[in-house]
């Protein structure tokens, strides 16, 4: 009778050290803030593990929009994540973005300056979209800093075909609900409509004053193991660019 009962409340502990467990992994993590450069940066940080993630979004992305599979699913005790609204996107307003031909490298210091901030010296970079040119950017430029670096969607210049898809969908309208209503939960459909506007508006302007060319010239100083994905359904970054990042990026797959 107490063997069964001591087995029974060993059972019942244990079934209570499981479900805590599950409810830690799952609790949605706190976004801090801090400041960088005069901006109150937005982040959340999960994990302890002793390799450091930096996740970096996409255009107008935020930490939820962009990864939050990611902040969701990652091996918590391999890895120690870290995930921005980049500066003047999601709650890392204000200041509004400007887009200047220069503001991907101006967020690539902006990453520098907030891991810095974060007393996170070491890391490896995960870039989606503009996240992976920013990413590019700041590995060529912080090569100290960066362990590995990962990117999907990006691109190191722009074609003139892609610059005229852009347009045609620079009306958020012309976009379907699922594309369209993630972004407007965080902005507001009217600042959503007239931030995307200046989005494009600001890829146009950089590539008329830089001949299309983002970063380039930068591939050469990237140094650092360095995996490129592709979707082969992307309707916006041509195909071209994955062979152009794997040929100049050293050592790269």
């Amino acid at each position: 009778m107490l063997i069964t009962l001591r087995n029974a409340i060993l059972r019942t502990t244990n079934c209570i050290k499981m479900l805590h467990a599950k409810c830690m992994s799952t609790a949605v993590p706190k976004e801090e803030k801090v400041k960088v450069s005069g901006c109150n940066i937005n982040y959340v940080k999960v994990g302890k593990g002793s390799h450091n993630l930096i996740c970096l979004p996409g255009a107008l992305g935020t930490i939820w929009t962009d990864y939050k599979p990611q902040i969701e699913g990652i091996d918590k005790n391999d890895f120690t994540l870290v995930a921005w609204d980049p500066p003047g996107y999601g709650k890392s307003r204000p200041p509004m973005k400007q887009f200047d031909v220069d503001f991907y490298e101006k967020d690539a210091d902006y990453a520098f300056n907030f891991m810095k901030a974060l007393n996170i010296p070491k890391y490896s970079i995960l870039g989606w979209s503009d996240g992976g040119i920013t990413g590019i950017i700041h590995a060529a430029k912080y090569p100290e800093t960066v362990q590995k670096l990962v990117i999907w969607g990006s691109n190191s210049f722009m074609l003139p075909h892609e610059l005229e898809m852009l347009k045609k969908i620079k009306d958020i309208k012309l976009w379907s609900k699922k594309m369209r209503q993630p972004m407007i939960d965080v902005y507001g459909e009217e600042l959503f409509a007239k931030y995307w506007s200046k989005w494009v508006e600001g890829m146009e302007n950089l590539f008329n004053k830089k001949d299309g060319n983002i970063c380039s010239e930068l591939l050469k100083d990237v140094k650092c193991p360095t995996l490129i994905l592709y979707g082969e359904k992307d309707p916006l970054v041509d195909r071209v660019h994955v062979s152009h990042l794997h040929t100049h990026i050293e050592g790269s797959r």
